[in-house]
């Protein structure tokens, strides 16, 4: 749940510096198709799909009608992903990474057709800390998921045991695991990422160097993609987030600047009229901190400074500013993890919901209590998110 971490100096993928974001990225064209029989090839008489947002996770584009898109390479973290829409699934991955395609090889991306309903199930799950140790709960997860058959999976991060304070052999075996066992669910699971995917941060103990190629968030990129993006599904625009923001050796709550230009690109591309679900690890507002007691000692303590300002480091600290930005569309429910409890935020006045999952890994204790590990099953029906059924996870 809380543990602390930061970037150095380095913002990494593959070899990129922080401080030159933008140098490696280059312009990218590709096409959005549909995939009619799933095959994941273009064949013949498979048109186009136009309309379909195309993202870098900086510049947002649609296809045209032939379902073509450009990226003038501008910004970005060399991963480009399709904003899957209503009534299509991605045929493989969402995303592509540029660093394993020829410089001028065009993308493709193959939408093969669901049927379109306004009425379905999903999952919010979090925190599965995946280890061989931890591993009969994630299988657990799958079992139910089996067992409701859900229309997808919401995983809020803190995948692994840990990576943000050990070598990489131990790190990437715990990603390499989270893999397979994600590769066997049988409805599409999205994540994003916790403070545990955040590779190496905490140096003085993981003795990672900032120049690891898979450095920090770099890892996470690695093996999941983009770590925040969006998809539609029953006329319903979800948001993933990376609330897991840096300073120094220490992690704390907070939406980076330039994630929030994105979401204002994206939310661009979608009708006004559109309900909105945001996901993501930390969350934007808890109540669990009172429960768990202030803490001033690494390497989870209640507060940070951060640029000589002092604020709650498990809370998203600009959530005001992710809230206006959303506020032209309907926005009721926003998901979260990181507290290991179901907690339900109502306040009076707001439409927002501020509601965490529990955690897959076990349950948790806090003032005497302890409190459940399970998942929340969420009906959609016309567009509107009920208020969620809990369902524990045997012990």
């Amino acid at each position: 749940m809380r543990t602390v971490q930061r970037f150095g100096s380095f913002l990494l993928l593959g070899l990129l510096p922080f401080g030159n974001l933008h140098s490696r990225v280059r312009e990218v064209t590709g096409v959005v198709y549909v995939d009619q029989n799933g095959n994941g090839l273009r064949d013949p008489g498979e048109p186009g799909l136009g309309g379909v947002t195309v993202s870098d996770q900086a510049d947002v584009v649609r296809t045209s009608a032939e379902g073509t898109f450009r990226l003038e390479g501008k910004g970005g973290f060399g991963i480009v992903f399709v904003s899957v829409p209503d009534g299509y699934r991605a045929v493989g991955n969402f995303w592509r990474r540029l660093d394993t395609l020829a410089a001028a090889q065009p993308l493709s991306f193959p939408l093969a057709p669901v049927p379109e309903s306004p009425d379905f199930t999903f999952i919010h799950a979090s925190d599965t800390h995946i280890s061989e140790a931890s591993l009969p709960r994630t299988q657990r997860l799958r079992t139910l998921v089996d067992s409701i058959r859900p229309a997808f999976v919401l995983i809020t991060g803190d995948l692994v045991r840990d990576a943000l304070r050990v070598a990489e052999s131990e790190a990437t075996g715990y990603y390499d695991l989270f893999q397979r066992e994600m590769a066997l669910f049988r409805v599409p699971v999205w994540t994003v990422p916790g403070n545990h995917e955040i590779f190496g941060i905490e140096r003085h103990l993981s003795l990672v160097s900032p120049k690891h190629p898979l450095y920090g968030r770099a890892m996470y990129r690695h093996y999941r993609g983009p770590d925040y993006y969006s998809f539609t599904r029953g006329g319903v625009h979800f948001v993933g987030l990376n609330s897991v923001d840096i300073d120094d050796l220490w992690y704390y709550g907070h939406v980076d600047s330039v994630q929030v230009e994105w979401l204002s690109r994206d939310l661009a591309a979608i009708p006004p009229n559109m309900p909105v679900v945001t996901f993501n690890h930390i969350p934007f507002f808890t109540s669990v901190e009172t429960v768990d007691g202030f803490r001033a000692e690494q390497p989870a303590p209640t507060p940070i400074t951060v640029r000589g300002k002092t604020q709650f480091r498990h809370a998203v600290s600009n959530a005001a500013e992710i809230i206006a930005r959303i506020k032209g569309h309907p926005y009721d429910l926003a998901l979260g993890g990181h507290m290991h409890v179901r907690e339900q935020l109502r306040f009076e006045g707001s439409p927002i919901r501020f509601y965490q999952a529990a955690a897959v890994v076990g349950p948790s204790e806090g003032a005497g209590m302890t409190l459940t590990s399970g998942i929340t099953l969420y009906q959609v029906r016309g567009g509107k998110v009920d208020e969620g059924r809990f369902i524990p996870l045997a012990p």
